[in-house]
């Protein structure tokens, strides 16, 4: 599928013109739209309203596809547990698999403690398979939205699982899963489900991070791709800087009450904080930072991993520094091999990629495709990839 390229200026808020810059590079939906909803939209419920308005013309003149991704959009900024995100969710699902009911897409509910996580198989355009890749995202998304990369891998000769773990999308919507950063739990349960000794893994956004850490003790894992690498978030900042953050976590109330006030006044942090909540299915804004800086340098295990790895990322990444990929390079001590990529302003230097997917999801195929059945080596030091002519 050619997908748009570029990024563009559809909203002056730069976290609302990142979303609807996503939604427009992942291919289901039209310019025109975005710009339509963009000029209706200053608050999160702007947002939430004018999408669902899109969706519902979309329906109207049957464009489902285009209906599919606009009830996401709207399900991105709606109210967390609230009755109203429930029902666009449902509705988002049941237009997505109508919409894509042709695709080939086999759908799976894969025991996990007690209930189950929602997966989805996508098979080989050719047999037969070069092999198998588990895809899953990241901090906001909905495996779902990102058919458009199972598609490319699926069409390039793999078998694509995509998956969501423990306080992701419908595990955590649908079957109440709070998130675990043990994501080598949820991966070693879907190897078990389909039967796998072998596999790739790719983790999208801060997925990046969570794949590096289930390639740590899932060793039937083969290769990962970091897209992109967090590390450890607090790898950011100076030295003093971190100290001081440890010290202020230490006073509970204090902290809650000074990041209620903040989100108070920044919508956008409003958002993020009852998002990382919602996950952890916790009440307070001091469990959303002890969630965010459990994932940290200790935690991750880099110089456990001994597989082959690939670290994607922009060099204008406002989400996910590249700083903290040149970090996790250096950690991986023990890797087989480690691959940097990084897209420049001229390809696609923010996160994600979003602007230029094709270019990056080529670059990872040509990656993945160098590898054979049977690839034995030692440790290599980190190189960075040069772009593909």
């Amino acid at each position: 599928m050619n997908l748009p390229i570029g990024y563009q200026t559809f909203h002056k808020e730069t976290f609302f013109n990142y979303q609807m810059n996503r939604l427009h590079a992942l291919g289901y939906a039209r310019e025109a739209d975005i710009k339509k909803a963009a000029s209706q939209i200053k608050t999160r419920a702007d947002y939430v309203h004018a999408f669902l308005q899109l969706a519902g013309e979309a329906k109207r003149d049957g464009r489902f596809k285009n209906a599919a991704f606009y009830l996401r959009a709207a399900e991105f900024f709606a109210e967390h547990g609230s009755a109203q995100r429930l029902t666009i969710y449902q509705d988002f699902q049941d237009t997505f698999y109508a919409a894509f009911a042709d695709e080939g897409i086999v759908r799976h509910e894969v025991p996990y403690n007690g209930s189950v996580l929602p997966a989805m198989e996508l098979p080989s355009a050719a047999q037969p398979a070069k092999g198998t890749i588990l895809i899953f995202g990241g901090f906001d998304s909905l495996i779902e939205e990102f058919f458009v990369v199972w598609q490319h891998f699926a069409q390039a000769g793999y078998r694509v699982i995509a998956f969501e773990g423990p306080g992701q999308g419908g595990a955590r919507q649908l079957y109440g899963h709070a998130f675990d950063h043990d994501y080598e739990k949820p991966i070693g349960t879907i190897l078990d489900y389909f039967g796998l000794e072998s596999a790739a893994l790719i983790g999208i956004s801060m997925g990046g991070y969570w794949a590096i850490r289930a390639a740590a003790f899932e060793k039937r894992i083969t290769q990962v791709i970091s897209w992109s690498p967090v590390y450890d978030w607090l790898e950011q900042i100076p030295g003093f800087a971190q100290t001081l953050v440890k010290q202020m976590v230490q006073w509970e109330g204090f902290m809650n009450a000074t990041i209620r006030l903040r989100m108070r006044l920044f919508p956008i942090l409003d958002h993020a904080v009852k998002q990382a909540m919602y996950m952890v299915k916790k009440e307070q804004p001091m469990d959303a930072v002890r969630w965010l800086m459990g994932m940290n340098r200790h935690h991750i295990s880099s110089a456990q991993v001994t597989q082959d790895v690939l670290l994607v990322g922009g060099e204008n990444d406002s989400f996910q520094p590249v700083k903290l990929l040149h970090k996790q390079a250096a950690a991986l001590v023990k890797a087989r091999s480690v691959n940097s990529r990084i897209f420049t302003k001229a390809e696609a230097d923010g996160h994600c990629q979003m602007g230029n997917l094709n270019l990056a999801l080529s670059e990872m195929t040509v990656w993945l495709d160098s590898f054979k059945p049977d690839r034995v080596g030692n440790a290599l030091n980190e190189k960075i990839l040069s772009p593909t002519n």
